[in-house]
């Protein structure tokens, strides 16, 4: 059974509305202001977090390292080079950025990607997100996992065995909060790639963790891919977010923005009406009138004499379910009246003569 998880006072369990992660990423380009700003606008959004990137090139990847993306998108074909264009945020930066999000009313995280972000960045963050590429970086994983605080973690490009050593990994190393996110790694994701059924299995395959989605397809106006993975059961989604799609490069060619964003949670607050608060079926407390009137009870097809036994042809079911109800009709047949009846009786227990032993 899936526990609830608190991320930084918000309680989530499988069936909450969805916890909505605005990933900015390097999006800002290396403007501090420009930062802020989307920041402002994922507020404005109605999104629970707003997440950065904290890397260096030299401590992420070597210079003969190459790239993974859709280069027609994103000409640069190093990573190296790609992100030494923009790894020049360092502690001071990020501390700036924590506080713009505590001013602003949204909660700020950011990936680390070496172990020097990962003790920088802990005071300032709630719960810390990996990446789908360190999910099989074990001392990574540990020294995360050792801050005591939950964990997001993506699976791109992982298999089932490679997610159970990341888990087992974590949960060694101090972490009590595991939320396990489907991801794609192909930036941009093709709708036919996204495989979102996979996160049903994730969820039969770790039925005591939260699942989630980190999304990198394209948005539609409907926002399709984040309300098929919150109905597949994905509660706490991420999404890259920018303030202008247009832009080339980068993360803007398959980022949300603002209005997708306001869209998207505007359905997902109609979803989650719609869904409910439980799977298990039973009658709700608004059906209670209809259980009544609109059900069938037995009723007399026709007059009754005292003593009589009640057969086929002298009985019916009608409307509405305050006597004996049809379930019961193979009890009654064979009973007698305990009195004379009138035809369109609706039948009652005590109409039933008692049965000697």
């Amino acid at each position: 059974m899936v526990k609830l998880l608190n991320l930084d006072g918000r309680e989530i369990d499988a069936s909450s509305r969805p916890y909505v992660i605005a990933e900015i990423g390097v999006n800002h380009e290396g403007s501090l202001d420009q930062a802020k700003r989307l920041i402002d606008l994922a507020r404005d959004g109605g999104a629970d977090a707003a997440k950065f990137q904290s890397y260096k090139a030299g401590t992420l990847a070597s210079r003969n390292s190459p790239s993974y993306w859709d280069t027609s998108k994103e000409p640069t074909r190093s990573q190296y080079e790609l992100f030494k264009k923009y790894d020049s945020f360092g502690p001071d930066e990020y501390v700036q950025l924590a506080e713009h999000c505590r001013e602003a009313g949204i909660v700020f995280v950011s990936t680390p990607f070496d172990d020097g972000a990962i003790d920088f960045l802990d005071p300032l963050m709630p719960f810390f997100k990996i990446a789908s590429a360190d999910l099989t970086n074990v001392p990574f994983l540990r020294k995360v996992a050792a801050k005591g605080k939950p964990v997001l973690l993506s699976t791109g490009a992982s298999t089932l065995g490679e997610i159970d050593v990341a888990v087992e990994a974590l949960t060694r190393a101090g972490c009590q909060d595991i939320v396990l996110l489907h991801c794609v790694l192909n930036y941009p994701t093709e709708n036919c790639n996204a495989h979102l059924r996979m996160i049903e299995g994730l969820r039969r395959a770790y039925p005591e963790h939260i699942i989630g989605y980190s999304d990198h397809t394209l948005p539609d106006n409907a926002m399709t891919a984040l309300v098929s993975a919150y109905l597949l059961g994905a509660v706490v989604l991420e999404k890259h977010f920018t303030h202008d799609k247009t832009l080339p490069g980068n993360d803007h060619y398959h980022a949300m923005d603002v209005a997708d964003l306001k869209r998207f949670l505007k359905l997902s607050q109609t979803i989650n009406e719609l869904l409910g608060s439980t799977s298990h079926k039973a009658p709700t407390p608004t059906e209670a009138l209809a259980r009544k009137n609109a059900r069938r009870s037995i009723v007399l097809a026709t007059d009754v004499n005292v003593g009589e036994t009640l057969n086929a042809e002298l009985l019916t079911y009608k409307r509405p379910a305050t006597g004996v109800s049809p379930l019961h009709w193979d009890e009654v047949i064979g009973r007698k009246v305990s009195r004379s009846l009138e035809a369109d009786h609706v039948l009652q227990w005590e109409d039933l003569a008692q049965e000697t032993p």
